[in-house]
């Protein structure tokens, strides 16, 4: 394979799978060295095995893929959640710069040239309370619910019915949650620590808005 005929089979995608060039009457055993070259040139990045990205000046003028697409390709059968939903919604207010996500498969840091990617384990039964969102261009990601990040953060927690714990994630805009939402799925986790953390939450939101509407009122 030739770089031009890469370039031909990949068309405007800035991230391909090698399937995708194994079609045809193409010798898989080249394809294979032509992309450990290209990838030891810089042109390309290895994202894991079998999935890269254009690197270098080939990346330019291309469509920058999203880092949630990314999560999604780096392991696939994950979501994103945890602190990178929670961030993006402003419900806590620290900046985010590694893509958190959960996947019922093991824990792993992959850490590539596009960024770094976390993923969180969770029992088969915690694997719900997400959906595919539009990211543009065509492209999307599995990301779990402004509720369900929260809950995930708390399920993962050792003890997150901790007053310190919860005062220490500086949790704001809680009026952007859907309480009763919130309240049903720490139910569904079975684990009272996580219950009591969500009604603490649904509670701190009622006191906000109770003070917001006497402040608008005085």
């Amino acid at each position: 394979m030739r770089w031009n005929e890469l370039i031909d089979a990949v068309g405007d995608e800035p991230v391909f799978e090698t399937g995708s060039l194994l079609v045809g009457g193409v010798d898989p055993k080249d394809v294979m060295r032509q992309l450990s070259r290209w990838t030891a040139a810089g042109d390309l990045v290895q994202l894991r095995r079998g999935l890269y990205a254009l690197g270098g000046k080939w990346a330019n003028g291309r469509r920058r893929p999203h880092g949630f697409e990314i999560a999604n390709l780096v392991v696939r059968g994950s979501y994103v959640s945890l602190s990178s939903v929670l961030s993006e919604q402003g419900i806590i207010p620290d900046y985010v710069p590694s893509v958190t996500s959960v996947t019922t498969g093991r824990p792993r840091i992959v850490t590539t040239a596009l960024g770094t990617f976390l993923y969180r384990h969770v029992r088969n039964d915690m694997f719900w309370g997400y959906e595919w969102r539009d990211l543009g261009a065509g492209k999307g990601a599995y990301v779990a619910s402004t509720e369900k990040a929260l809950i995930d953060l708390f399920y993962l927690a050792r003890r997150p019915d901790q007053i310190d714990y919860l005062h220490e994630l500086r949790l704001q805009n809680l009026e952007r949650l859907e309480l009763d939402a919130l309240v049903m799925m720490a139910q569904r986790t079975g684990k009272s620590a996580v219950v009591s953390a969500a009604h603490w939450v649904a509670g701190q939101a009622a006191r906000e808005a109770a003070g917001s509407e006497e402040r608008s009122t005085a």
